[in-house]
C-alpha cells in the first residue's frame, strides 16, 4: 500500500546546527557543488531547458533558422540514431531534473522513465525525490535504494534517503544515511551532510 506523507517542515536553521554541534555554514551548498555521483551532462542550461514544454527537452544541437538550439520531443530523442547513448541519457536527465526541482513532479516523473538507462543512479534519485514530493513513500523508497544500490557513494540520494526516513519516523535510519555521507564526503562539511541533520535535529524539535 502505498502511503501518502505531508511535506517536511522548514528546517530549523541555527537551532539545528547549535544542536547538532555541526557548522552550516561550513557546508558548500552553492549550486554550483555538485554531490558525489551526480555529474552535469552540459547539455542544457536551466533557464533554457525549462522554456520547453511539457514531454521536450532541449537539444543545443538541433539546427533552426537563427542557428542552434530548440526544444524537440524527448520521446523522438530516444529514437534518434544520431545520437549516442550518453548524450541521450543526459538530455532526459537533465530535463527531469530540472522539472523535479521545478515542482512538477508528475512531468518529472514522466521525463525521467523515458532515459534509455534507467538503472542509472541519478535517474533512480529523482524519481525517488519526485515520487516522495508526492507523497508516495513505498515508491520513492525503492527508488533510492536501487540508486543506492548502483552507486553507494552517491552523497546526495544518501541525503533524500534520511529525508524520506525522518517523514516516516524512522530518525535511526536517517542517522545512518548521515553517517554514510560523512564517509563519503570525508567530513561533516559537505552540503549534503549539512542539510539532512538540520532536517534531522527540525524533527526533533517541532
Amino acid at each position: 500500500m502505498t502511503r501518502t506523507i505531508t511535506a517536511l517542515r522548514p528546517l530549523a536553521g541555527t537551532a539545528a546546527a547549535v544542536v547538532l554541534g555541526i557548522s552550516l555554514a561550513g557546508a558548500s551548498l552553492s549550486g554550483a557543488a555538485l554531490a558525489a555521483g551526480e555529474a552535469s551532462s552540459g547539455t542544457a542550461t536551466t533557464t533554457t531547458a525549462m522554456k520547453c514544454k511539457d514531454g521536450q527537452v532541449w537539444d543545443g544541437e538541433a539546427k533552426t533558422l537563427l542557428g542552434k538550439g530548440k526544444c524537440v520531443d524527448a520521446a523522438a530523442i530516444k529514437k534518434d540514431d544520431t545520437k549516442k547513448e550518453p548524450e541521450k541519457q543526459g538530455m532526459i536527465y537533465e530535463r527531469g531534473k530540472e522539472l523535479a526541482k521545478a515542482g512538477k513532479y508528475q512531468q518529472a516523473i514522466a521525463m525521467l522513465e523515458l532515459a534509455p538507462d534507467q538503472s542509472d543512479p541519478r535517474v533512480q534519485n529523482y524519481l525517488g525525490y519526485s515520487n516522495r514530493k508526492l507523497g508516495n513513500m513505498d515508491v520513492a523508497l525503492a527508488h533510492y535504494h536501487q540508486a543506492v544500490a548502483s552507486n553507494p557513494d552517491f552523497s546526495l540520494v544518501r541525503e533524500y534517503l534520511g529525508e524520506a526516513y525522518v517523514q516516516l519516523g524512522l530518525l535511526e535510519k536517517a542517522r545512518e544515511q548521515l553517517t554514510e555521507i560523512e564517509r563519503i564526503c570525508g567530513s561533516r562539511s559537505c552540503g549534503e551532510y549539512g542539510q539532512l541533520a538540520a532536517i534531522i535535529v527540525d524533527s526533533q524539535l517541532n
